[in-house]
């Protein structure tokens, strides 16, 4: 940077024709001015300018050195300007990561949105129920089912997330309302692979995490085909609310013990730099953050 900072100063002083003027121009003191171009000249080896107490002016080395310095500096102008714009457009590739189990529901119905308020997004959506490495594998930003205590984290909230326990009418007169955690140990249950623990089933009890073990007819990887389970009758189902968010409103389903779901996850947006943001994760993670405060789900 000081080596491009002193060949402005000498290009300055040329197009100036004299140091006082080019410090002007420049908003620089005129010793810290000429201290810039002794110190280029000093490195280079060669004098530059000529110097009278009247005027500069070139030396035939100083003369080859400013055309090309001035072809360098329009190079890298240029190249910042160009950085710049396309950082600041909403435009171009976005590589995002998320867990199937928002990408069934929630998520491809905001993207087909978000691609319709930005046609010149070229958007790759991977689902996998994984932990990535965001800078690793090239992941612009991605979006996670977690709790967001170290405020170190780059991330933003993008809606609370509702787990519901549920069940239909006929599963609940069947086999009892459960009243505990621990009673599903002993009652069906329809088992969604996508989520981390699987048959284990964690509860907030008096502040603490209990993890109940539960089994029953069905193990599916996908959310869908559990809600549709549950709709059938084939037992009790737990989800986020959005998958299940109509069918509870329609009386289908049945919601139950809610006063033992975990109230601190939430839906993040996680990226990997907190400074000069580019513009299509900003846009990204601002209309997530919108659509999901027009859905009474999240």
């Amino acid at each position: 940077m000081d080596a491009i900072t002193r060949m402005r100063c000498f290009i300055q002083v040329v197009d100036s024709n004299g140091f006082s003027a080019a410090a002007r121009e420049m908003g620089r003191s005129k010793a810290l001015v000429s201290k810039y171009v002794g110190e280029l000249e000093d490195e280079l080896g060669v004098r530059l300018l000529n110097r009278t107490t009247r005027q500069v002016s070139m030396t035939d080395v100083g003369e080859a050195y400013y055309k090309e310095a001035v072809e360098i500096l329009q190079r890298i102008d240029d190249l910042q300007a160009s950085v710049q714009s396309s950082h600041q457009e909403v435009r171009g590739r976005l590589r995002v990561s998320a867990p199937r189990s928002l990408g069934d529901d929630m998520l491809n119905k905001a993207m087909m949105e978000f691609l319709a308020l930005y046609p010149e997004i070229n958007l790759d959506l991977r689902l996998e129920d994984r932990f990535v490495d965001l800078v690793e594998e090239g992941f612009d930003v991605a979006v996670r089912v977690t709790e967001m205590e170290d405020s170190s984290l780059i991330a933003r909230k993008i809606a609370p997330f509702r787990t519901v326990l549920c069940a239909s009418p006929d599963v609940i007169e069947k086999y009892g309302t459960p009243k505990v955690p621990a009673d599903l140990a002993t009652r069906p249950c329809i088992i969604d692979t996508n989520y981390r623990f699987k048959q284990n089933w964690a509860f907030r009890v008096g502040g603490d995490r209990v993890s109940v073990t539960v089994k029953g007819p069905l193990e599916v990887n996908s959310a869908s085909a559990a809600r549709e389970a549950a709709l059938c009758h084939l037992g009790f189902l737990r989800l986020p609310l959005f998958f299940v968010y109509e069918e509870v409103q329609a009386g289908k389903l049945v919601p139950l013990m809610e006063e033992y779901e975990d109230p601190l996850r939430g839906i993040y947006a996680v990226y990997p730099h907190r400074r000069h943001l580019s513009a299509k994760v900003r846009a990204f993670v601002d209309f997530l953050v919108e659509w999901s405060s027009r859905r009474p789900t999240c």
